[in-house]
């Protein structure tokens, strides 16, 4: 099937591919199902050692308070954001190409909420406290410390997490009466409740349309104001090349780019396990990709910008670290950042490199990996050279940090996958809505085109006579 022939599939096919993938998904889901929860037994496991031994065991002391733990923060809120942000903008702007897709992109945001959310609980060592940080009364008359970085990220992570699977839940609410109709045993239970008497009157998906568009309202500014928070985590301090008034927009940006790098992993993986080969197309992916280069393009110019803020000042300490940066024990790491997040991204300016759907894969995962090593080195090389004489030292992860990290990902995974089997990973109200238009697009095209013979015609006859 070509790309723009999606307005030539039934509306009873989408219901029945969509509700397949519920059911017989390709046997490499469960395969990867299996490692994802191998992985994170073993993180389990070095957590427990952890708790029992001590952060000790994490290699971290006074100078490298904070690590590979809040790096790996940092990344995964990011890759939160671009998942409900990019659905909402997308939403908002009526961009007819984010229904197929924008699904996934979403239970994408709430894994990575998921993620994130632990590693500020692990780096405290003392799990048992992480109570502390909440603003509530209590007997001992002790309020939390409302100047710590660690109350904002809990008071942003709890509200933007709330949002969103608010925003995700009710845009699936129409699918979930399909889901309802069609499905039985603990399943129809499952969507009876969560579709709470879905029956799609006229007055129901106007109550509908109008809640989608004002939590799309309400979410962008919440999505933007909620990585400025973790920005400011560095900016407020004054450790040198964190001390940065750009920081804020900086992050937004860096979340957006390793999350449609995301996107586009799930992309492809979902497309071929699930069969989705129809509703994810080459278009989608080539808009998807030109969406990503130029979110890229904006992080590389605020990236290149803090560098040449850096160098033309007069500040000897932010100068130091960036070249300590550049050619110290670190530089590997800011190498291969710029190899990876600044100079890979240029590929995605060919159409057949957007084309390729496997080579678009493996591109988003060196982008990835890109906007992992630009965490890294914003928190480890400052740590490394600070003002201080006493603090200069290199520390690298060690193996329960490096095991944690990894684990991290096995269980991002492992809950995304089973919620594409519990749940519609493709939006079948949303996939008809935009076949019946293409078919409407189409069928004026064909109109225009008549007619427009019909006036040469007439045009020809009346020259002739």
């Amino acid at each position: 099937m070509s790309d723009y022939s999606m307005k030539d599939i039934e509306w009873a096919k989408i219901n029945k591919d969509v509700l397949a993938s519920l059911e017989s998904p390709r046997k490499e889901f469960w395969i990867v199902l299996a490692v994802c929860m191998l992985l994170v037994l073993c993180g389990a496991a070095a957590e427990a050692y952890q708790y029992n031994e001590g952060l000790g065991v994490a290699l971290m002391n006074r100078p490298h308070f904070w690590q590979l733990y809040i790096s790996n923060f940092v990344f995964w809120i990011g890759m939160s954001h671009s998942g409900t942000l990019l659905s909402a903008i997308l939403l908002l702007t009526q961009a007819d190409w984010r229904k197929p897709i924008y699904r996934f992109a979403e239970a994408m945001t709430l894994f990575s909420i998921l993620t994130a959310a632990i590693f500020p609980v692990i780096h405290l060592g003392r799990v048992w406290n992480m109570y502390w940080v909440l603003p509530y009364p209590n007997e001992r008359t002790i309020w939390p410390n409302f100047r710590s970085p660690l109350l904002w990220d809990a008071a942003a992570i709890t509200t933007y997490a709330t949002s969103s699977v608010l925003f995700l839940y009710v845009g699936m609410i129409p699918d979930l009466a399909i889901c309802r109709d069609n499905a039985t045993g603990w399943r129809k239970k499952l969507y009876t409740t969560l579709s709470i008497g879905w029956m799609g009157r006229a007055s129901e998906w106007m109550a509908f349309r109008k809640t989608y568009v004002l939590l799309a309202c309400f979410l962008v500014p919440l999505a933007v104001s909620v990585h400025s928070i973790v920005a400011s985590d560095f900016a407020m301090s004054i450790m040198p090349d964190w001390h940065i008034t750009s920081f804020p927009p900086y992050f937004v940006a860096g979340a957006l780019y390793s999350g449609c790098a995301a996107i586009i992993t799930l992309f492809v993986l979902l497309r071929y396990v699930f069969k989705f080969e129809e509703y994810m197309t080459t278009e989608i992916m080539d808009k998807t990709a030109k969406l990503t280069f130029a979110i890229a393009m904006v992080w590389n110019y605020l990236n290149l910008g803090e560098y040449a803020s850096i160098w033309y000042s007069n500040d000897m300490f932010e100068k130091e670290v960036l070249l300590q940066k550049f050619f110290g024990p670190y530089h590997w790491v800011v190498w291969g950042m710029l190899l990876c997040a600044t100079v890979a991204p240029f590929a995605m300016a060919f159409k057949k490199v957007r084309h390729n759907m496997w080579g678009m894969f493996w591109l988003s995962l060196v982008l990835q990996l890109g906007m992992w090593l630009e965490r890294f080195q914003i928190v480890s090389p400052p740590l490394a050279s600070n003002h201080e004489p006493w603090t200069w030292s290199v520390v690298w992860p060690g193996t329960v940090q490096l095991t944690i990290t990894v684990a991290s990902f096995g269980w991002f995974t492992m809950l995304f996958l089973i919620f594409c089997k519990v749940f519609p990973s493709v939006s079948m109200y949303e996939v008809k809505e935009m076949v019946f238009h293409r078919r409407k697009a189409s069928s004026r095209t064909d109109m225009e085109d008549l007619n427009e013979v019909k006036d040469n015609m007439i045009r020809t006859e009346e020259g002739l006579s």
